[in-house]
Parts: structure tokens; C-alpha cells; sequence
């Protein structure tokens, strides 16, 4: 079976913790190859930020546009910028964002481009149960993402488990490292908020990717196939949470 990315729609919202939202939209979110630490999917625009030219410490404020020339901006409030080690930093030697409150950081996005942005990816590491993702628009919170969503895409799949790089191959064996691309197929957001609820490790990420993809008729993301096998069972999550147990930042899975 092909991994290049797997694919699930998430139109269920109200099992992913927007419940009763007028305002919720649907998400259709991609997981790319075991150890692939930057997205693959094809965009009209879009840029990274790396945090490699970021000062480490804690509780940073900064401004960035992506490497778009200003195409894309964005501002990072709380963060903190941390140097690899084996939670997090891509390739196992660059810096990567990390929060460990409730209320965690928030990345908030402009763009010049008229069709606004509905797609935003990033490299998780060292998944724990805290771990919780939440994309607004106009202050209305519009789609969230929690670590039951992500061991369900993981499907206890070896391969994800554990950190792939060199220097720190195999640590966190517990804990999946996977590449997460978000695309919102019926609207845009301008929000991202990284947190850390219950707090009980750190959230971990890095190589934020954002951008624009052009929505075509009858398929919900360009270039990825329809759900099928893969597609992840809203109704599975509660049994996927119940296998979550807790270290530091440990969310295990265990087969069934």
C-alpha cells in the first residue's frame, strides 16, 4: 500500500471538538512517508519557516514571512525556540518551536494574496497526550486536532514511532514523529494556536508550512486520492484515546 500520504477527511466536526460551531469547516488532513520531515503537497503559493534563523529561549515574539517576500506573513506570540535533541528538530541539528502551557503560542497569518490561506503542515515529534491543535478564523474557532486524531492516522504503524534522525535514531519509541498537512477545503483561517492542555510534556513541531491550494471540483485536496482504506473513523477515536498512556511526553499506542 502506497504511504506517500495518507489521507482522511474530517468533516465530522463535532467529534473533533467544535461541537455545535456554525462556523466550523471541514479539514481533510494528509500524514506524508515515515521519517519525511517536509510536505510534498503541491500549492499556489506557500513558504517555511525553519526557526533555524531564530535565537533560542523561551517565550519568543517574532515576525516572518515565510521566504514568500511578503507574500505570506505571520507572527509567532509565546513560543519557545529550542535547540534539537531528541523531542524535536528536524534533520536531529536545527532548532524547532515548542510550547508547555495550557495556553500555549499562537501564530496568526496575513496575506496579500486574495484567496487567503487554507493550508498549513508541520513536522510533530515526540507526540504526547497533551499535544492539542487549533486553527481560527476572525476569532472563531473553525477545526482542532487532538492526539487521538493523530495516533488514529498513525494507526500504530511501527514506522512512525520513534525519532528518525541520526542523531537521536530510535529514541522515544513510544511516541509517533509525523509530517501533518491541514488543508481547510471550504474556507480559510488566519490563526494557528500550538498548546499544551493537560500539561504534561511539550508540544514539539517544526518546519511550519503554510500556503494556498487551489480547490478543484470533486476532489477535496489537489494530487491526493480520495479517502478509502485510510479514511479515519470519527467513531474509533475514543477506543484509539483509551490506549494513550503517559511518561513525560509519551503518547503509546498499543495495537489491538
Amino acid at each position: 500500500m502506497s504511504m506517500k500520504m495518507m489521507v482522511a477527511s474530517l468533516a465530522a466536526m463535532t467529534a473533533l471538538g467544535v461541537a455545535g460551531a456554525a462556523n466550523a469547516d471541514t479539514f481533510s488532513v494528509t500524514i506524508e512517508n515515515p521519517g519525511v520531515q517536509n510536505s510534498t503537497a503541491g500549492f499556489s503559493s506557500s513558504g517555511v519557516e525553519t526557526f533555524n534563523l531564530r535565537s533560542t529561549g523561551s517565550n519568543k515574539t517574532f515576525s516572518t514571512d515565510f521566504g514568500t517576500s511578503g507574500v505570506i506573513n505571520g507572527t509567532y506570540s509565546g513560543v519557545d525556540i529550542l535547540a534539537a535533541d531528541q523531542y524535536g528538530g528536524a534533520g536531529g541539528n536545527t532548532n524547532f518551536a515548542s510550547t508547555a502551557s495550557t495556553a500555549g503560542y499562537s501564530l496568526s497569518l496575513t496575506t496579500s494574496d486574495p484567496a487567503g490561506i487554507n493550508y498549513f503542515g508541520f513536522w510533530l515529534s515526540a507526540l504526547d497526550s497533551g499535544n492539542t491543535l487549533t486553527f481560527s478564523r476572525a476569532g472563531t474557532t473553525v477545526f482542532t486536532f487532538s492526539p487521538a486524531d493523530v495516533l488514529a492516522l498513525v494507526n500504530g504503524l511501527p514506522a512512525y514511532f520513534g525519532n528518525p534522525t541520526a542523531a537521536f535514531s530510535g529514541q522515544n519509541s513510544a511516541q509517533p514523529y509525523v509530517f501533518l498537512n491541514f488543508f481547510d477545503t471550504t474556507g480559510t483561517f488566519d490563526k494557528v494556536v500550538f498548546s499544551e492542555n493537560p500539561t504534561v510534556g511539550g508540544y514539539e513541531s517544526d518546519n511550519h508550512t503554510v500556503g494556498f491550494f487551489t480547490r478543484q471540483s470533486g476532489t477535496p485536496v489537489p494530487g491526493v486520492p480520495e479517502p478509502a482504506s485510510w479514511a479515519l473513523m470519527i467513531a474509533g477515536f475514543a477506543l484509539v484515546g483509551s490506549a494513550m498512556r503517559r511518561t513525560r511526553t509519551t503518547a503509546a499506542y498499543t495495537p489491538a
